[in-house]
C-alpha cells in the first residue's frame, strides 16, 4: 500500500474493549482530505494490515481518528493496536479509501451496531456540518459497550440521535418502524455485525425500500466453506494469459504468483480493493463488499475470496 507516516497523538478508552486513536501527520503537515464513510489501511506493529474507518470530522485535516474493537479471536491486528500502540507511537497508514460514501439524498437514516458506529459517526458529522437532514440510530449491548456514547448524545446532533441497548427491557430498536417513518426518497446507511445488518436490511425490504437506497459496510469477512471448492481458469483479456486456480488456492494468490499487478488489502472480501471487472463467465461471490445488485449483475469479481460458477472467468486484466 502507499504509506503515510503518522504519529499517535491521543489514545482513549471509549467503551469496554474499544479504544480510539488520534493520528497526526509526522512533521505536522495536514493529512489528506476524506469524505465520510472512508477507511484507511493501518500496518499494525505485528506487521499485519488492517482496515479501520475514520470517525473524525471530515472537515478537519489536522488529524484522523479511528476506533478499534479488540476481537477475542484476534490474530494480531486489534490485539496489536490495543497492546502495542500508545501515544507517540509511529504507524504507517494508507490514504483514505471510500466504498461507503454518502449519496445526495433528501434524508439519511444512519444505523450503527457496536463498533459499526465509526463510519456512521463521520457521516453524522458531515451531514450536520452540511445542513442536511438525517437521523442516527445506534445500538449496542449495554451503555458500557457503546463507544462515543456521551459524545453523540450530548453533542451537536444529539437531538437527531437515538441510543438503544439490547440488554435493556426498554429502548429496543424497531427497524421496521423507523424505516417506515422515514421521508420518501431517504437513503439507509448501516454498519455493524453481519447479523445486525442482515436484520436492518430485511426490515428495509419489509418497509418497501428499493435496493438502490440501501448502503452497508462490513467490518469482517465470513470464512466460506471451502470443502466444495472446484478448480477453474482465469483468462486475462489484456495480457492473453490463462491461469489455473486449484481448489484451496485463491484467485488472488494465483494472479500474484503469475506476476500480475493486483491491488489488494484485506484478503477477506471486505475492503473491495482487489475488485476486478468480469468480461465473461459467472463469479461465485463470497465477498462482503459488493451490493446485491452488483452481485446479480456478475460484472465484478473479488479474487481474494470469490471463485467461479463457470469453468472460466475472463477478467479485464
Amino acid at each position: 500500500m502507499v504509506e503515510l507516516d503518522v504519529r499517535v497523538r491521543a489514545r482513549r478508552v471509549e467503551a469496554d474493549g474499544i479504544c480510539s486513536f488520534e493520528l497526526e501527520r509526522a512533521g505536522g503537515a495536514s493529512l489528506p482530505a476524506f469524505r465520510a464513510g472512508a477507511h484507511i489501511d493501518v500496518r499494525v506493529p505485528s506487521g499485519q494490515v488492517r482496515q479501520y474507518s475514520l470517525c473524525s470530522d471530515p472537515g478537519d485535516a489536522s488529524f484522523w481518528r479511528i476506533g478499534v474493537l479488540r476481537e477475542p479471536a484476534s490474530r494480531g491486528g486489534s490485539s496489536g493496536m490495543h497492546e502495542l500502540v500508545q501515544v507517540g507511537s509511529r504507524l504507517q497508514v494508507s490514504a483514505p479509501k471510500n466504498l461507503f460514501a454518502l449519496c445526495d439524498a433528501p434524508h439519511s437514516v444512519l444505523v450503527a451496531g457496536g463498533i459499526g458506529v465509526t463510519p456512521i459517526l463521520a457521516m453524522a458529522r458531515q451531514l450536520h456540518r452540511d445542513g442536511k437532514p438525517f437521523e442516527l440510530h445506534y445500538c449496542a449491548r449495554s451503555p458500557a459497550r457503546m463507544a462515543f456514547r456521551d459524545e453523540i448524545a450530548l453533542g451537536a446532533f444529539g437531538n437527531r440521535s437515538r441510543l438503544y441497548f439490547s440488554e435493556a427491557a426498554t429502548r429496543q430498536f424497531d427497524a421496521v418502524a423507523a424505516l417506515c417513518a422515514a421521508p420518501p426518497g431517504a437513503h439507509l446507511y448501516v454498519c455493524g455485525p453481519a447479523g445486525f445488518m442482515d436484520h436492518v436490511l430485511a426490515s428495509a425490504a419489509t418497509a418497501g425500500w428499493a435496493q438502490e437506497r440501501l448502503h452497508r459496510e462490513h467490518f469482517a469477512g465470513t470464512a466460506p466453506d471451502a470443502s466444495s471448492d472446484r478448480p477453474f481458469q482465469l483468462r486475462l483479456a489484456r495480457s492473453g494469459a490463462t491461469l489455473d486456480v486449484p481448489a484451496g488456492t485463491t484467485a488472488l494468490q494465483v494472479l500474484l504468483d503469475a506476476g500480475i499487478d493486483v491491488n489488494y488489502s484485506c484478503e477477506s472480501g471486505v475492503c473491495g480493493t482487489c475488485t476486478t471487472a468480469v468480461l465473461e463467465g459467472t463469479p461465485e461471490h463470497r465477498d462482503s463488499c459488493l451490493m446485491d445488485a452488483e452481485r446479480a449483475d456478475n460484472r465484478l469479481f473479488t479474487p481474494c475470496c470469490s471463485r467461479a460458477r463457470t469453468a472460466a472467468l475472463v477478467l479485464d486484466l
